[in-house]
């Protein structure tokens, strides 16, 4: 569906905005557009891997769908690369290119949770720590990540490994609905009633269906605190010692292996 459209992320050369060239889209953005050589600059391109060192032409701060929708609508009149970032963590540091618009999600934080009917909906640049910490205050959890400090969008959108997916599913499995920003500007929800084959590539599909400005994510009651004798957490605990034991013996096995 959005395929013949999909916004580009391939390399290109960089491209310079100046106020001329910002005069289409400033009207129509309420967030922060930070441009090299601004004191902000450095630190708002920077991502959680430290070898990554791309320098974008515009890093578009995003307040909301409102404005999410004006810098796809830019991007695209202009022909311009762009990523798209949540929590900045990826390995490979795909929420920043090089000379292109990085569409930054991370000042979009809202979370609602429904504790009756057991939903959260949230926007894109939480982290699981400060989703958790919210959706614990009713006793409750989506499946997240094995890390405070990763975004939840990147990782729902990958799949989303955790500590809760043998019993509840992974990330993307607790998906009910997307609110999604197309790469023709168009605003839609996805989801198995509404848009279903986009919700299907969403759930897993990594990048490049769009730009997901909201999740409504199902929960699970989940204890506030666990037990330290409780017995499913020491059989983790057993299996976790095991595994790093062998890992330690191969790693020990390869040190002492001959050249």
């Amino acid at each position: 569906m959005v395929a013949a459209s999909a916004l580009e992320t391939e390399r290109r050369d960089e491209t310079v905005f100046d106020d001329a060239a910002l005069a289409g889209l400033t009207p129509h953005f309420r967030g922060e557009l930070i441009r090299p050589g601004g004191t902000q600059y450095d630190d708002a391109r920077a991502v959680w891997n430290g070898a990554i060192d791309r320098r974008p032409g515009l890093i578009a701060r995003c307040t909301g769908s409102a404005d999410v929708r004006a810098a796809v609508r830019f991007a695209r009149e202009h022909d311009l690369l762009v990523s798209v970032r949540g929590g900045g963590h990826n390995v490979a540091g795909t929420a920043v290119c090089d000379g292109g618009l990085v569409i930054d999600l991370s000042p979009m934080k809202g979370l609602w949770v429904d504790p009756v009917g057991r939903t959260a909906r949230a926007q894109p640049g939480l982290l699981w720590g400060e989703f958790d910490r919210e959706t614990q205050a009713f006793a409750l959890a989506a499946p997240g990540g094995i890390i405070s400090h990763t975004g939840i969008a990147g990782l729902t959108l990958g799949g989303g490994l955790g500590w809760l997916m043998r019993r509840h599913g992974l990330a993307a499995d607790n998906v009910l609905s997307a609110d999604v920003v197309t790469a023709d500007g168009d605003f839609l929800r996805a989801s198995a009633e509404e848009h279903a084959d986009l919700f299907w590539g969403l759930r897993g599909g990594g990048g490049n269906f769009g730009v997901v400005t909201s999740f409504l994510f199902r929960l699970h009651p989940v204890p506030q605190h666990i037990r330290p004798n409780d017995r499913h957490l020491s059989r983790a605990a057993q299996r976790f010692t095991t595994t790093i034991g062998k890992l330690g013996q191969t790693v020990r096995r390869f040190e002492q292996a001959p050249a």
